[in-house]
């Protein structure tokens, strides 16, 4: 009887001591999600004035009246993460040709808050590796149709950075109007804007937009390949020898490089006389 007691008492010590240390270990970890969170701040679309909606027409719009809310909320509130995405995504809107008087001052002391001229600076050095990456790109297909620009978003009113193979007539630190928002759109709906046609007036491009995502701000920026059809079905297809100079220049390299790119199944078959990917003899 006093064995079994024992037993008991052990059993019942044992589990209190395992229940303890388990709320002991829920706690600490507690503790520390919330010390993380008071260091690092939330995402902005954790709090209910989120200042970008999608209306039930499929439009997405910019919300000044979820802004002013974000504005006073983090001057009285710090939360450096949410803070300064709102920050980013009011210079996105040219939020202060929108605000009042009185209201400007109260985003100058935000922006001045939360150090908002380097959110701009850092974006535009982020950006700095996709130049190189559009500009290759571009100058790899010259006299092709093919346009491919980069916009900088953080700046919308100057947003165009990169142009090669210039088709669409604008130029370097031209605007872009509703692009933020379209992407931003598409983004909450899953959408990619891939493959799709625009006819303006006389012309008509077939493009592809991809929107250039940073952890910290969401879309910053995009990379844009628009190409001209009409100047491909009325100009390049107007005839046989058109055509062959199309390709030619398509085909075109300077310089030639002694490097394998194949797998190894289909470097045996080059060497063997297979001469495209689609070629049926092999």
């Amino acid at each position: 009887m006093i064995k079994a007691l024992q037993s008991e008492l052990t059993i019942n010590v044992v589990a209190s001591v395992i229940v303890s240390l388990l709320f002991l270990a829920t706690g600490f970890l507690w503790g520390k999600y919330k010390e993380r969170r008071r260091k690092f701040g939330r995402n902005l679309e954790e709090y209910d004035f989120y200042p970008f909606t999608v209306t039930r027409e499929n439009f997405g719009q910019f919300s000044l009246k979820d802004f002013r809310l974000g504005m006073h909320y983090f001057l009285k509130n710090e939360d450096r993460t949410a803070a300064r995405q709102l920050i980013f995504i009011g210079e996105q809107n040219n939020v202060r040709d929108q605000l009042e008087p009185a209201e400007q001052k109260v985003y100058a002391q935000l922006f001045g808050k939360y150090d908002g001229k380097k959110i701009g600076d850092d974006t535009t050095e982020f950006l700095e590796n996709y130049v190189r990456v559009v500009r290759l790109i571009g100058k790899s297909f010259p006299n092709c149709g093919m346009e491919i620009l980069l916009h900088n978003l953080a700046d919308p009113a100057h947003s165009l950075i990169v142009l090669e193979n210039n088709v669409t007539g604008r130029h370097l630190r031209d605007g872009t109007t509703n692009l933020l928002i379209d992407l931003k759109k598409r983004q909450l709906l899953n959408e990619e804007k891939l493959n799709y046609e625009l006819n303006i007036g006389s012309r008509k491009f077939k493009c592809t937009t991809i929107p250039i995502l940073r952890k910290e701000f969401g879309i910053v920026g995009a990379i844009c390949i628009n190409v001209d059809v009409n100047y491909l079905t009325d100009e390049v297809m107007k005839s046989q020898e058109r055509i062959e100079t199309f390709f030619k220049n398509f085909c075109r390299s300077d310089m030639q490089l002694d490097e394998n790119i194949l797998s190894k199944d289909e470097y045996a078959k080059a060497l063997k006389g297979k001469r495209h990917f689609k070629d049926e003899q092999f």
